[in-house]
């Protein structure tokens, strides 16, 4: 074994099967979605009286920002998506596997991100199937992809609150 490998074995990438995990399970349920539900509001799928399953593309980003545009912006959110997994990649390399706070929010962040790419390069939109309402007043569908890269985020801006304080302790 040589030492590289022996480095990489005990890095932070041993997380990615955490971004695998994300990743996969994104892709079926989109599938599953797209293969079994019709498309649009109108053949949502009442749930609960504040959550509906639906199947909708999302041509944008967060809060479909940008979808109005002419298609540039799938290549500019992919070369996104692709530019914050290596830079993820690169810190998760530097981590020790036993980070347990940073490395599963990096793996988070990789698989939803990696999972909106997918569709995006091979559907040309992402797809959104989580509806969640209060009243008339309905939050953005969105879907596993997202809620993997909003708590990997939170983390991350939490892990930084957290090492400001312990170090001011220190």
């Amino acid at each position: 074994m040589t030492t590289q490998s022996l480095t990489l074995k005990q890095s932070g990438v041993r997380w990615l099967w955490l971004a695998a995990l994300v990743f996969f399970a994104d892709i079926g349920i989109k599938l599953l979605v797209m293969n079994n539900m019709g498309y649009g509001w109108v053949n949502r799928i009442e749930i609960l009286p504040f959550f509906n399953l639906l199947y909708v593309h999302n041509l944008g980003a967060a809060f479909s920002f940008l979808s109005d545009q002419p298609g540039w912006q799938r290549w500019f959110f992919s070369a996104i998506a692709f530019a914050v997994t290596a830079m993820l990649i690169f810190w998760m390399r530097k981590l020790p596997a036993t980070e347990r706070w940073n490395n599963p929010a990096y793996a988070m962040v990789i698989g939803g991100a990696l999972g909106n790419v997918f569709d995006r390069l091979v559907h040309g939109f992402v797809v959104d199937y989580l509806d969640f309402f209060w009243g008339n007043y309905h939050w953005p569908a969105f879907n596993l992809a997202d809620s993997a890269i909003c708590i990997g985020a939170v983390m991350i801006v939490l892990d930084g609150f957290r090492t400001k304080k312990e170090q001011s302790q220190d």
